[in-house]
């Protein structure tokens, strides 16, 4: 069966789409869908980076005490953030912008502008207020939200819904990915999650279809200020816990996915384990001795 496969730079990160449109007729429509897919990419990009100044979010913080009218392209993943950090009692927690800024994460992978921003270091997903009505954006006091744990999940989500009337899709962005339908062969996707110590080999195998794979670990991006630091933090001590090396969290969207991978990988075993149960999700985690852990039925 005829496939179509396109790759473009977002959010830091190489997008990969493949398309099995199912009928030689639909290839043209697939690539017409593909570039609309590419486009969400760019569009939540530009609505949620940290690490562009001018971009909704970071205009957004700029504002307090006042409520600011927002676009759902930034509404609905805030939203969904903070529906985590109530669930993890704050483990998770997108105030932790500043946090991040000062450890050296501030630099935009295109410009290698840095931002630097003024906030409350004691602030918390508290101190945000949504008005789901007027769709308004309220901050209590200075602050910076990151939405790195939800916002590629989220323009996965868009973008598989540009793809889903073909009879097969792969979404890949920078390893978190969504797959809908069946391959060329009509088969379920055979999807490898990499291995965080070996990284030309796969930690498991899994045949998948209609489900995200989204994984959260501190193995590639390090801070540039602060030795054993990743980009992963803890809001409350503002360093990285170290008790996994890798999370990889299957869930039936890319956002839960790539929010819940990271909630996990913020919080002690126990918690981590217990949270994914009680999310009717599954998990493959890597402990810091590197016991493979897994959760949830896989």
């Amino acid at each position: 069966m005829d496939t179509l496969s396109k790759a473009k730079l977002a959010m830091d990160t190489v997008i990969r789409i493949k398309v099995v449109p199912g009928h030689h007729r639909l290839l043209q429509e697939a690539e017409e869908r593909i570039n609309r897919a590419f486009m969400v990419f760019r569009s939540i990009e530009q609505a949620c980076s940290r690490f562009d100044v001018n971009s909704e979010l970071m205009r957004a913080c700029r504002e307090t005490g006042r409520p600011v009218p927002i676009s759902p392209r930034l509404f609905e993943p805030l939203k969904f953030a903070l529906a985590m950090a109530e669930v993890t009692d704050g483990a998770f927690d997108p105030t932790v912008g500043l946090a991040q800024e000062e450890l050296g994460f501030n630099r935009h992978y295109l410009t290698g502008e840095t931002a630097r921003s003024t906030a409350d270091r004691l602030a918390s997903f508290r101190d945000i207020v949504l008005n789901e009505r007027d769709r308004t954006l309220f901050l209590r006091t200075p602050l910076v939200i990151d939405l790195g744990a939800v916002a590629k999940g989220f323009a996965i989500d868009l973008a598989a819904s540009e793809l889903k009337d073909f009879a097969g899709f792969m979404i890949d962005a920078g390893g978190d990915l969504y797959a809908g339908g069946l391959n060329e062969r009509g088969e379920l996707w055979q999807v490898g999650i990499r291995h965080p110590i070996y990284k030309h080999s796969c930690l498991q195998t899994l045949d998948i279809s209609n489900q995200s794979i989204c994984t959260s670990g501190g193995y590639e991006r390090k801070s540039p200020l602060m030795k054993g630091v990743h980009h992963i933090i803890d809001p409350k001590s503002r360093r990285s816990p170290n008790e996994w090396i890798s999370c990889s969290i299957i869930a039936p969207f890319a956002m839960m996915a790539d929010a819940f991978s990271t909630a996990a990988f913020l919080m002690n075993a126990e918690n981590g384990e217990r949270l994914i149960e009680q999310a009717g999700i599954s998990g493959i985690m890597m402990s810091s001795n590197f016991r493979i852990v897994n959760v949830g039925g896989i």
